[in-house]
């Protein structure tokens, strides 16, 4: 009851999530055209008020991740992420204008992740797209499920991106594709990060296949690990039951194999990998190493010399040693 209570009070918020997203990345976009103008002051004033903005948003989002979601990972992570952005917005008006480069990096993120999100051509192909895929691995491993338009109300509702398992007393499994599990939110932080910095474009070209190259097949992976873990039925021991049905909110035991699968291996393995992919990109484009080390100050309050720690050679114009 509490919970539910809980989850009503943050309704108003959480629905006006999208506006939210767009007036920020408009913010940025802004900020970054300011900068680039000459008028950093401006910039990092306007800057400095999306972030508070941003983090208002991390906020509206967070009772889609912690009650509609069951995500802990998730919904935990859009809790930091408030103070996180609001103490970003604090720096920026102190006069930290490094951030500037960050702010523009969040800014291209949401140019590539919103119209995936929001435009119903391009979501359609995208979904469709990664759903096929993930269908052919999966028949490829020998596993046959049906698959079929989405029949849930959504915005992905009538795609052909549903994948349904049966067992042997005629009981169904259902998962579906939906915008998250593309790849495209994984695409978007890397594609913002390499497009704010200063560096060869063909470097930045390069850095970006990797980054893009990677996430696609890894996310291709995640989703066939899903469907066939919860059409499987993988995880259903007592002990999965138990924690899915008395700590992380599902009232069908059944739904034990999809908590496990998603909401635990999947999801922190994604952080694992997102780790490793910004070593490799690092390597071939370590100007990113400035954005990174800003990322971290906000989080620690420590001034970081990365490019020491991790021993990357850097030239003298800013570009690392060929």
């Amino acid at each position: 009851m509490k919970v539910l209570a809980l989850a009503d009070a943050f309704a108003p918020l959480a629905s006006a999530s999208d506006a939210l997203a767009w007036v920020v990345v408009l913010g940025f976009v802004l900020a970054s055209a300011l900068t680039w103008a000459g008028r950093r002051t401006v910039a990092r004033y306007l800057a400095s008020g999306t972030w508070a903005l941003f983090g208002v948003f991390w906020l509206s989002v967070f009772p889609t991740f912690w009650f509609e979601m069951k995500s802990a990972i998730e919904g935990s992570l859009s809790l930091v992420a408030v103070p996180a952005c609001l103490y970003t917005a604090y720096l920026l008006y102190d006069g930290r204008e490094s951030l500037l480069t960050l702010s523009h990096a969040v800014g291209v993120m949401g140019l590539i992740y919103l119209p995936a999100e929001t435009v119903p051509l391009f979501r359609r192909f995208l979904v469709e797209t990664v759903a096929s895929q993930t269908y052919a691995v999966m028949t490829a491993l020998g596993y046959s499920p049906e698959f079929v338009p989405i029949d849930k109300e959504g915005p992905v509702y009538g795609y052909l991106a549903m994948f349904v398992f049966e067992d042997a007393t005629g009981h169904t499994y259902t998962t579906h594709i939906v915008t998250a599990c593309t790849g495209i939110g994984s695409m978007a932080i890397f594609g913002g990060l390499i497009a704010a910095v200063r560096a060869p474009l063909r470097r930045k070209a390069k850095a970006l296949a990797t980054a893009v190259a990677i996430i696609w097949v890894l996310n291709i992976a995640r989703n066939v690990f899903i469907a066939v873990a919860f059409g499987r039925q993988w995880f259903q021991q007592d002990a999965f039951v138990h924690v899915a049905t008395e700590y992380a909110g599902y009232q069908d035991p059944h739904l034990a194999s999809f908590f496990i699968a998603d909401r635990v291996i999947a999801q922190s393995l994604s952080v694992v990998a997102l780790v490793g992919i910004t070593w490799l990109v690092v390597r071939q484009l370590p100007e990113l190493l400035d954005v990174i080390e800003e990322a971290l100050f906000v989080l620690t309050g420590t001034e970081y010399d990365l490019a020491a720690a991790i021993g990357q050679p850097v030239r003298a114009d800013g570009g690392p040693e060929e």
